[in-house]
């Protein structure tokens, strides 16, 4: 499984996915800018002493990840998709995709690809869980439904 993180902007949360990448032998791609250095400290705390061992694959923007990446499978978590995350069936190299903290992925790509977007529900009337959770929230998903190969 893939993690990949649309410009990101709080370091604790790259950090912290990058952990649980880490811990289920999933790829972490981040696409540029971030809003922090890859060498902070916060981003290294949150990922405690793993940050090393994670396996990081950087790029400048999305259509530099798309031509890298032509054959990938890929979800996108946005707070306004039409299906559950829990309603596609993923396979074990896909591509699960978030935007940054404060606005999301671009609408240009959401409507681009709209068949493809997924959601996690949440009560009405509020922004959204932390990035951090809902990466691990439709990671584990992912994850069990392909019965968590490689896991113990």
């Amino acid at each position: 499984m893939n993690i990949v993180l649309y410009q990101p902007e709080i370091p604790h949360n790259t950090g912290a996915i990058g952990r649980t990448c880490l811990m289920t032998g999933s790829g972490l791609y981040l696409i540029r800018p971030y809003g922090f250095f890859l060498d902070e400290k916060a981003l290294k705390r949150a990922g405690l002493d793993y940050w090393h061992k994670i396996s990081v694959r950087e790029y400048d923007d999305f259509s530099e990840f798309l031509e890298k990446n032509p054959q990938a499978n890929f979800y996108f978590v946005e707070t306004d998709g039409d299906r559950l995350y829990t309603e596609v069936t993923y396979k074990p190299d896909d591509f699960l995709i978030f935007g940054s903290e404060t606005v999301g992925l671009p609408v240009e790509i959401l409507q681009a690809f709209s068949e493809r977007v997924v959601r996690i529900p949440m009560i009405q009337g509020e922004r959204s869980v932390n990035l951090s959770v809902a990466a691990g929230i439709v990671l584990y998903e992912a994850l069990r439904q392909t019965e968590f190969v490689g896991l113990c």
